[in-house]
């Protein structure tokens, strides 16, 4: 009798302001696939909440920091950080209206249920490289997972933010002394040289130990001021 596999089912898909983006159940999972390369799904979440983490304690015990979170994805930033009643404003940037309605009414909702009606979650539907170049806001904190890494982004347009002009935008929305992370599936040397490049301080990348392979790295830095 032949060896039966679990088919992947596609709840919805569609076509975004950068090109399609799906949402599929696989087995238990959901999963998130933009122009066919896999983004995220609901297996694990420990390297994001990490992300959020990291952040934090970089922070040294800022009373009530605020936090900008690039990428809402499956919601695991957003509900760990939401979780947490040490940080003040939450506010979340997706380019991705469908990703944002599958949180809102969609498959998602139960992940992010109550991180949505939390009064402290801004949930922002915009770009986040033209965000952090047009904001008046500022944050202690930006936490980045839109891409796989610096060097293995979504889409084209995305390596701009990895760049000494891009990460200066990023610096210009933290308030002074502020802490940058960055997800990624794998260290970058690079990136850490063009953090500096960009003006961070106390730049260093953290290892998030995964089930198997290499580990994700959080790559962290402060703001100038």
């Amino acid at each position: 009798m032949p060896a039966s596999y679990d088919i992947p089912e596609v709840l919805d898909r569609r076509e975004g302001p950068h090109g399609e983006v799906v949402l599929r159940r696989h087995g238990d999972l959901l999963q998130i696939i933009a122009n066919g390369c896999f983004l995220m799904d609901t297996s694990d979440g420990r390297s994001e909440r990490l992300l959020v983490d990291a952040a934090r304690d970089a922070l040294d015990g800022r009373p009530e920091p605020s936090v900008l979170i690039g990428g809402l994805g499956v919601g695991f930033s957003l509900a760990h950080a939401a979780a947490d009643p040490r940080w003040g404003r939450i506010a979340v940037v997706e380019r991705e209206p469908a990703v944002i309605d599958w949180h809102r009414t969609g498959p998602l909702r139960d992940l992010t249920r109550q991180a949505f009606r939390d009064p402290r979650t801004d949930i922002l539907e915009t770009d986040l490289l033209a965000y952090v170049n047009e904001t008046s806001d500022t944050f202690d904190a930006l936490c980045l997972d839109i891409d796989n890494g610096p060097g293995w982004t979504v889409t084209e347009g995305n390596q701009g933010l990895y760049s000494v002009a891009g990460l200066a935008s990023c610096a210009r929305v933290l308030s002074p002394g502020g802490v940058l992370a960055v997800w990624s599936a794998q260290p970058s040397p690079e990136f850490e040289e063009t953090l500096r490049n960009a003006g961070f301080n106390q730049v260093r990348t953290e290892e998030i130990p995964v089930a198997r392979g290499v580990p994700d790295v959080v790559h962290l830095a402060v703001g100038p001021g």
